[in-house]
């Protein structure tokens, strides 16, 4: 193998370990052993690995994402934006932020940083259209797609286990006594909601319990465009597994409105564990997504397919773990 083919991925297998740890123990960081350090060390020696920075990037990268995702008092994609301002500081890299319209994703309007020429790699962070990516992706020089996916795109992609983190919390939730259970999140919105939908369903048929059209209920419109109130039907189920943590602060809320008490009358789960799963009354039972992971990945990934752009697209799945707070009730 050349020394210009060598990835971290390439280390990382030799050494039985993940990419992430790889790029951690080369970068001197913390959360490795001595003893893996070493070993990923003399393994990248070995293969004749070059470092990304001796590879000359020296371009900006941009950062698009679509403003509808953009939560004035804070969201998740918030948290992971600056997670990666921070590590492509870390690279001496400059980073270009944009949000994009619904207006200029539906009307296929270029982010400034691209028609300008200011950036040609680009992080592209939240699900976009099929016909905007495609527009992207022949602009880019190169793109790397953020929290989804896109079968008809051939890009990098980082990702969380949706269909392992639906199928988590509908698990607790029936380890809890619960046999009634409804899913809030519309399904064909975005990639990762299905994906979560998926594993709540899985967990269903799997106990073969009942799932009820009426509480499968939508949060936002096709497009993306989140609902003010979420509209729940007259007879409920005794918990609801939420495609986010805003969304279940959102059915929190409107519940709490309607006269329920969460979690003595209904019990409710999120995804993401960012800030307003804490804030929440209750605290929101949740799926942790490490953001500076995610973030670590993605930036890793790219620069990687900036030094060498032949690399196969790759299309690659953090895990989540559960984070068991105050929204769910033993029956």
């Amino acid at each position: 193998m050349s020394r210009k083919q060598v990835t971290l991925v390439d280390i990382a297998e030799v050494c039985g370990t993940s990419k992430v740890t790889v790029s951690k123990a080369l970068a001197g960081k913390s959360g490795v052993s001595d003893e893996l350090r070493k070993k990923i060390f003399e393994t990248a020696e070995e293969m004749g690995y070059v470092p990304v920075k001796s590879a000359a990037v020296t371009e900006t990268i941009g950062v698009l994402i679509p403003e509808k995702f953009i939560n004035p008092n804070g969201s998740f994609y918030w948290a992971l934006y600056n997670s990666l301002v921070q590590r492509l500081k870390e690279e001496n890299i400059s980073c270009i932020q944009e949000n994009l319209t619904t207006e200029e994703e539906e009307n296929l309007i270029l982010p400034n940083f691209l028609a300008g020429k200011k950036a040609g790699a680009v992080i592209s962070l939240g699900q976009l259209s099929r016909e905007y990516i495609g527009k992207l992706s022949d602009a880019a020089d190169q793109l790397l797609l953020l929290d989804y996916y896109s079968p008809d795109i051939d890009a990098d992609c980082i990702i969380t286990n949706g269909f392992m983190g639906g199928y988590k919390l509908t698990s607790y939730l029936i380890s809890k006594g619960h046999r009634k259970i409804g899913f809030v999140g519309t399904r064909l919105a975005t990639t990762s909601i299905f994906d979560r939908y998926m594993g709540y369903m899985k967990a269903m048929l799997e106990n073969n319990l009942p799932m009820n059209d009426e509480w499968i209920i939508d949060d936002r419109s096709t497009t993306n465009e989140l609902f003010d109130k979420i509209t729940f039907p007259e007879i409920l189920p005794t918990a609801f597994v939420c495609n986010c943590d805003e969304t279940a602060f959102k059915a929190i809320r409107d519940l709490k409105a309607a006269g329920y008490s969460v979690p003595e009358d209904i019990s409710i789960v999120g995804y993401d564990n960012y800030l307003i799963s804490e804030i929440s009354d209750p605290p929101i039972t949740t799926i942790n997504v490490d953001s500076k992971e995610m973030a670590e990945l993605a930036v890793t990934t790219l620069l990687e397919r900036i030094r060498n752009p032949r690399l196969p697209a790759r299309t690659q799945v953090l895990s989540g773990r559960l984070v068991i707070k105050n929204s769910v009730k033993q029956l």
